[in-house]
């Protein structure tokens, strides 16, 4: 099974990836994960990333694409992935198709967790309020600003994906176990 996980910020990506994890026994692949394990192992992509980063940069498309593609090469992704928080745009989109058409393998599907923005701020603010502000990017104004960057970089990504017929949208503000259930009913499809 290879899939992304597409959604805004605060949607439940990370706890519906967690649990797919699980089930299908495939690993999750956050573009941030994965640069901070490439830098870590020295990698030649890695050690340009390092720079980036320290100079406090943001990283390239062909680099995180790069780092990527290294990544999908490990062995515990043969039985497949979720991709999380990558592409983010169109032009990342492009690059995955292009390397996964060059590895011989193909998205199984893209699973858009949809989420209304007013209810993920009051979500992020309860979880804020729960946690006693744990989390540096739990609140509304960052959120709104994470949510808007959302819209204009990938969002156009559901339009993308549907054109593929890979897009399997499910409501992301069900209960967990609903979006549980929602998102292994859209995979059975």
């Amino acid at each position: 099974m290879r899939l992304i996980l597409l959604g805004p910020p605060g949607a439940g990506k990370g706890t519906q990836a967690k649990i797919l994890v699980e089930t299908y026994g495939i690993p999750q692949l956050s573009t941030g994960d994965i640069l901070r394990a490439a830098i870590a192992a020295r990698t030649p992509l890695g050690v340009a990333a390092k720079a980036i980063v320290d100079r406090g940069d943001l990283v390239s498309d062909d680099i995180v694409n790069g780092i990527v593609s290294e990544r999908l090469d490990a062995e515990d992704c043969r039985p497949g992935f979720i991709l999380d928080g990558f592409p983010r745009t169109i032009a990342q989109a492009e690059a995955l198709d292009k390397m996964l058409s060059d590895k011989g393998v193909a998205l199984d599907a893209v699973v858009e967790i949809k989420a209304e923005a007013d209810e993920l701020v009051k979500r992020v603010i309860n979880r804020a309020r729960e946690s006693g502000g744990a989390r540096a990017d739990d609140n509304e104004e960052v959120l709104r600003n994470r949510l808007d960057v959302y819209s204009e970089q990938t969002a156009p990504l559901v339009a993308y994906y549907a054109g593929k017929g890979l897009l399997r949208p499910v409501d992301g503000m069900a209960p967990v176990e609903s979006v549980t259930a929602a998102i292994k009913s859209a995979l059975a499809k």
